[in-house]
């Protein structure tokens, strides 16, 4: 049943039986609102993963943290925001994110919701990853003793570390 049905439907989308594509059309138009309340139901966006990322300002920094019950260290911040936000799973670790394939941004294209690297204060390598929110600012869960906050690309500190940028979304 299901296999002739898959054959009339793939028929009528190539136009080799426009009399079965027509009932095929007449027959399934009862489920035109179902697949109506479908396209409604709100889709999980980049945008949700932006607007969580304000809703969790002031929360604690935890080293290891991954969770609203732990506190958040910078890469487990943007796992939870990926994954609850817009079911988007990213590596666990700032270096394994920086590794990933995901696509590399230059600054000059940065979208809100992309990845923003940064080296450790005094070394070559990555250690450090936020969210980036649009108008050159970033959401990150700094160190010990801090809190989710924002801050700029342009601030010093974070410009002279700044090492580039991954894209784990769809471009809007």
């Amino acid at each position: 049943m299901f296999k002739s049905f898959l054959c009339v439907v793939m028929a009528g989308f190539f136009g080799m039986a426009p009399s079965a594509s027509a009932s095929f059309s007449q027959r399934y138009v009862s489920q035109a609102p179902f697949s109506s309340a479908l396209q409604a139901l709100p889709q999980p966006t980049i945008d949700n993963v932006v607007d969580r990322a304000h809703e969790l300002l002031g929360k604690p920094y935890k080293s290891g943290g991954t969770s609203l019950e732990q506190g958040f260290d910078c890469s487990g911040l943007l796992v939870y925001l990926f994954k609850t936000e817009a079911n988007i799973v990213i590596p666990r670790t700032t270096a394994a994110m920086h590794r990933s394939t995901a696509a590399t941004i230059k600054a000059d294209a940065l979208q809100p919701g992309d990845a923003v690297f940064f080296k450790a204060n005094g070394s070559s390598q990555i250690g450090h990853v936020g969210l980036y929110v649009g108008e050159g600012k970033f959401i990150h869960s700094p160190r010990q003793g801090k809190n989710i906050r924002i801050d700029s690309l342009a601030n010093t500190y974070w410009k002279k570390n700044y090492t580039t940028a991954k894209r784990f979304h769809a471009v809007r």
